[in-house]
């Protein structure tokens, strides 16, 4: 993570613009030193340095017209690079990105057994304008949720509010009940806020299935004079 004290912060510079301030705070050196202390420990985190900022990096702020939230990176090794439900190409599928490949094919009545729904790797989407957010950007290796309530969550309800503010006509997809608590600053009366239970094998079949979250962004997309996504090239 970058230093605050030194200014010196690797972020894509319109999400720097809006953010710099941000890693003066007391809750990001905190976060910072936290961080620091971990590795100290030898613990592994997950993703590398370089990634914590991916989402960002890959959809600059004015090129966002969807956003996915999720919660914390994966926390098995080699998984998690920065994108929420992604993992890194050549890797097995996790469960609820299946899902979600599931019913982006029955919406769209694709083929799920095409090529584009093999990899894992969402960067083709992020490249789309969809901003693929995690709540807490980094994770212990082996132990879910072990960064939680450290400072990450302060900061990306920060971008959340900025994207809810300062854009207009974007799609927030709010999978499960973590992310729709997340997403209860943004304002519905500018932006299309879509929600159903989360696609994991343990909530999916109670809603998630048939929400056609795919096809009602692009319809909304569309109508606003925006390129619609398209969901059959994540990678």
């Amino acid at each position: 993570m970058p230093t605050p004290a030194s200014g010196q912060i690797n972020l894509e510079s319109s999400w720097l613009a809006l953010l710099q301030d941000e890693f003066q705070q007391g809750y990001m050196i905190e976060l910072r030193e936290f961080l620091v202390g971990e590795k100290r420990r030898r613990k592994t985190i997950y993703p590398k340095g370089s990634e914590y900022f991916n989402a960002l990096d890959s959809t600059p702020f004015d090129q966002v017209k969807v956003v996915i939230l999720g919660q914390d990176p994966y926390h098995g090794p080699g998984q998690a690079h920065g994108l929420c439900f992604s993992v890194q190409a050549g890797l097995d599928l996790p469960p609820s990105l299946q899902n979600i490949y599931k019913e982006i094919a029955d919406d769209l009545k694709a083929d799920q057994s095409a090529g584009s729904f093999l990899s894992g790797c969402l960067a083709g989407w992020a490249e789309q304008g969809v901003l693929l957010l995690n709540s807490v950007l980094t994770v212990e290796r082996g132990r879910a949720a072990s960064h939680q309530g450290k400072g990450w969550e302060q900061f990306t309800d920060k971008i959340v509010e900025l994207l809810s503010t300062q854009r207009e006509y974007l799609v927030f997809l709010l999978w499960g009940s973590y992310a729709q608590r997340k997403g209860s600053v943004i304002d519905a009366r500018k932006h299309l806020v879509l929600s159903s239970p989360h696609p994991s094998p343990l909530s999916a079949h109670r809603g998630f299935f048939g929400n056609r979250h795919f096809s009602k962004c692009n319809d909304y997309l569309t109508s606003n004079g925006k390129e619609p996504i398209d969901w059959l090239q994540p990678g």
